[in-house]
């Protein structure tokens, strides 16, 4: 098995948004914010290369909407989807299963991309299978009025319409043992209803996509909780229990969203899981 990190393109979002109701002096000290309250923010996504497939995990927001979208969210930087796959010799057509967490348009907006003539919308990843969830499907699909501005049919509906879409099974348990795609899923339903947390076993090692359960290093406080999120409450709970299991079990947590900290070790402290040792992806994959 080979793990690359794929870097789709940063973008800023408001810090306060992404603390919710932690104050600003308190998170600017891990995540500083420019004079508009911006704070940097990476869609950084996993490819699995694991004997004939290839296995995406999330893939940014792609190039389809307006550029008036676009500028709400401040890109930067050079990186998009397709010259991270070639940078390791792949190109969308390799890719076997695209791994969603959720449908956020931050973390699936890759999946499909205009057609030739603009006229209408196809899968950006002509031979590969999409993984969502029943639940979490239909929660994306009929959309509440909170999330509805983050679920984007476009980004959605085209996965249906190709034939290409799959679901995983709903856990009896908090975890899920998938050997269709050959890795753990944690479920965790506080940011949006069962998003799936990734545990792949590589060299000896658990790698945890940490998606929007532990969106930067700045959010290890269990009260730090995005104001996105739909039932923090939730949140906090689930991730304290995930954290502790991290700490337990050494587990190496693979940041999406963290501009500056790519993957990262936790521990416990009198003040709960707090950080522990900070990798760049080249240190632990290669």
């Amino acid at each position: 098995m080979n793990l690359y990190p794929i870097d789709t393109g940063n973008f800023k979002l408001d810090g306060g948004a992404m603390f919710g109701v932690v104050p600003k002096s308190l998170w600017q000290k891990t995540n500083p914010s420019d004079a508009n309250n911006m704070i940097d923010i990476a869609a950084r996504c996993l490819l699995i290369e694991d004997g004939n497939r290839l296995i995406l995990i999330d893939n940014g927001m792609g190039n389809k909407q307006s550029e008036k979208f676009f500028g709400y969210y401040y890109l930067c930087g050079n990186d998009s989807l397709e010259s991270s796959l070639k940078k390791y010799g792949f190109h969308p057509n390799d890719i076997t299963d695209v791994f969603l967490t959720h449908l956020h348009f931050d973390h699936c907006g890759g999946s499909i991309q205009w057609n030739k003539s603009k006229t209408g919308y196809e899968p950006a990843f002509k031979n590969a299978h999409f993984w969502s969830n029943k639940d979490h499907w239909d929660w994306a699909t009929k959309p509440n009025k909170r999330e509805k501005a983050s679920f984007l049919k476009e980004n959605i509906l085209p996965m249906q319409d190709s034939g290409q879409l799959k679901f995983t099974e709903l856990p009896h348990e908090t975890i899920l043992k998938d050997s269709a795609l050959g890795f753990d899923i944690f479920f965790a339903d506080g940011h949006t209803d069962k998003q799936m947390i990734p545990m792949i076993q590589y060299k000896g090692k658990t790698i945890c996509f940490m998606a929007d359960l532990l969106p930067t290093v700045g959010h290890l406080p269990l009260p730090y909780v995005m104001g996105y999120d739909t039932r923090p409450l939730l949140t906090l709970d689930e991730k304290e229990a995930f954290l502790n299991m991290a700490a337990d079990n050494g587990y190496f947590l693979f940041l999406e969203h963290d501009a500056h900290n790519e993957i990262i070790t936790v521990q416990h402290t009198e003040k709960g899981v707090r950080l522990k040792d900070i990798y760049t992806t080249s240190e632990i994959f290669n």
